[in-house]
């Protein structure tokens, strides 16, 4: 109870410190849920009353609100299932599956009342979205509390969340609740659920789930009962409902969404850090995988010293790997990862989502608008600490980023990224762009400012955006105060365009004085260029070529030579040297992600 005391307090802080940032110009809302559930693990069906207090900390006055019902979306007809029956490339795990669900096997979110402080409103369902028209508008600084009654249908486990998955859990409790949509800088965020990505409102979260006394719940938020409860928390005392349910009080401060696994087989499993938090395991009593449940817990706490280390201190109590889903999917404190896999696949999906703590949950960008900070920060971190902790691709961690995102380039399939998450033509052009060219985003940025300058970057993000809402232009502003360069035209050409990188070496002629290098840029963006040369008597050197709109240059090695900046309207660059060459490379390193790699290099015929 004392550490829980502890980190409300911090809370608090955080909150003091949002509305502090209002009077520089940002705000955020404030939303906290109270829920009582009351699960059916027979039907799946369930009936909750939610309190929701909303403060409007916008300069806008506020007539409507709109809620997430995202178990709508598994439904014969719903925009989910037509969507993923015309992509020509649909995820294998919905296909056409949510065409066939029964009336027992869909899922649903019903709204049976809707008050606002007391007083009835008025509603109307539209698909995933509830849309809600008030009757006392909020203004700026005004709070107002909502209180609903609604049940719902867990739906046969088709995408993320549901019941039975492939693995047997019982219940993967994701996107389960009337969730209040965001409203920010850019207005209401009411997006329909299509199978992607999410944006949420920070709030504290107080969740009672009355189920079945046979079964262990795993999820965000800290167990307030544990001497109810048993099942490995402690030693049960007693049951307060009676009979065949035991009531699970969970308290989550400032978070942005609440999630849950449930399953009557469940072993718990808890590792306390010694400079960190107590880490949770749930997962199936099942021989074939118990050992590698066992191993995963050790290398689970090297992740989160990691990834303290390296973007800032995780700061919650607690964090739990929950085997659920249909995959490996990130939520608040805790993941859903499916059981039955190798170790090496259990370690590298575990990493992956714990990753997310940080990219996404902690700096909260809008996966809808910007999944490729979600995704491909996540990634690039992840394969840094898989290298690290696992020996994994130690050369260049990133190296399957670059080859995916170059065979998306050459496909002719590819979308800027600044395209919305439900708004690519094809499943694979999403993946790629959001993961591999989003890891490859960042990996580039350490030879356009130098490791260092990324690796403080990534921390100053972490320190003036955690727990708020940034944007791509935050993120390039921590590189730019960090590093001194100008970066609009990085952030500008690889994230909202589908420009590429590509340099050459045009020509090399041998002179009296000694050799000309003609370089040539054939892509339309731009980048700084680290050259190698190698002579004929042996001898190599370093060359640098700053970008002129960068107005900086990256700190380089003493041996390097520096030369006069290259501005990019100009296609050619001539770089006179005193001695005859042998070679010349373009990028050594290959940390450009630079389309026709054959063109980069020079070397005299023998």
């Amino acid at each position: 109870m004392k550490t829980l005391l502890n980190f409300c307090l911090i809370a608090s802080v955080i909150s003091i410190a949002h509305a502090q940032r209002f009077d520089n110009g940002y705000w955020q809302q404030q939303v906290d849920y109270k829920m009582v559930i009351d699960m059916d693990v027979n039907t799946f069906g369930y009936t909750g009353a939610q309190e929701l207090n909303y403060t409007n900390n916008s300069l806008d006055t506020l007539s409507r609100v709109f809620y997430h019902l995202y178990f709508n979306a598994f439904q014969p007809g719903s925009e989910m299932d037509v969507r993923s029956r015309s992509i020509a490339d649909p995820d294998s795990r919905v296909a056409d599956r949510i065409s066939k669900l029964t009336p027992e096997e869909i899922g649903f979110l019903n709204v049976s009342s809707l008050k606002q402080d007391g007083k009835n409103l008025a509603y109307k369902v539209s698909g995933t979205i509830l849309e809600v028209g008030l009757n006392k508008p909020i203004k700026p600084g005004e709070s107002t509390t909502f209180s609903m009654v609604f049940n719902g249908q867990v739906p046969v486990q088709i995408r993320r969340s549901g019941r039975d998955n492939a693995e047997g859990i019982s219940l993967s409790m994701a996107q389960w609740y009337p969730k209040l949509a965001e409203y920010d800088f850019e207005g209401w965020h009411a997006d329909p659920y299509l199978g992607r990505e999410f944006h949420g409102v920070w709030g504290d979260f107080d969740v009672t789930i009355n189920i079945d006394k046979n079964y262990v719940i795993g999820g965000t938020g800290y167990l307030q009962n544990p001497e109810e409860i048993g099942h490995g928390y402690s030693s049960k005392k007693g049951n307060p409902l009676g009979g065949d349910k035991l009531s699970w009080h969970f308290k989550a401060p400032m978070v942005h969404d609440f999630t849950w696994g449930a399953d009557p087989d469940y072993i718990h499993d808890s590792l306390k850090m010694k400079d960190g938090p107590t880490l949770h395991f749930f997962y199936q009593n099942d021989p074939k995988i118990i050992d590698n449940w066992k191993k995963l817990q050790p290398k689970t706490a090297e992740l989160m010293t990691f990834f303290s280390k390296h973007i800032g201190k995780y700061p919650y109590d607690q964090y739990s790997v929950i085997q659920a889903g249909d995959g490996g999917m990130e939520y608040g404190m805790c993941t859903f990862i499916t059981g039955n896999r190798s170790f090496e696949s259990l370690f590298g999906v575990t990493a992956h989502e714990m990753a997310h703590s940080w990219f996404q949950f902690l700096l909260a960008t809008n996966e809808s608008q910007h999944e490729w900070m979600d995704e491909g920060f996540t990634s690039y971190i992840s394969d840094r600490a898989e290298a690290e902790l696992a020996g994994v691709n130690t050369d260049n961690p990133s190296y399957r980023s670059y080859r995916s995102y170059l065979r998306l380039a050459e496909s002719g399939v590819e979308q800027p990224q600044s395209t919305h998450a439900d708004r690519y033509n094809f499943n694979y052009g999403y993946g790629v762009s959001a993961y591999s060219k989003g890891a490859v985003f960042l990996d580039q940025l350490s030879y356009v400012i130098g490791q260092n300058n990324l690796d403080q970057t990534l921390k100053k993000y972490f320190n003036d955006w955690s727990f708020k809402h940034p944007t791509p232009n935050d993120f390039i502003r921590c590189a730019e105060l960090v590093s001194g360069a100008e970066l609009s035209w990085y952030l500008t050409d690889w994230t909202q365009t589908t420009n590429q990188i590509d340099y050459a070496v045009k020509s090399v002629t041998s002179n009296p004085s000694g050799t000309t290098v003609v370089l040539e840029r054939l892509g339309l963006m731009p980048m700084p260029v680290d050259l190698t040369v190698t002579y004929y008597d042996g001898s190599s050197e370093k060359h640098h070529i700053p970008l002129t709109m960068m107005r900086a240059v990256k700190p380089l090695e003493p041996d390097v030579n520096v030369h006069d900046s290259w501005a990019w309207a100009y296609p050619t660059y001539s770089l006179d040297l005193k001695k005859e060459v042998s070679t010349v490379v373009i990028d050594p390193l290959q940390k450009m992600a630079d389309v026709k790699r054959e063109n980069n290099s020079y070397a005299t015929e023998n």
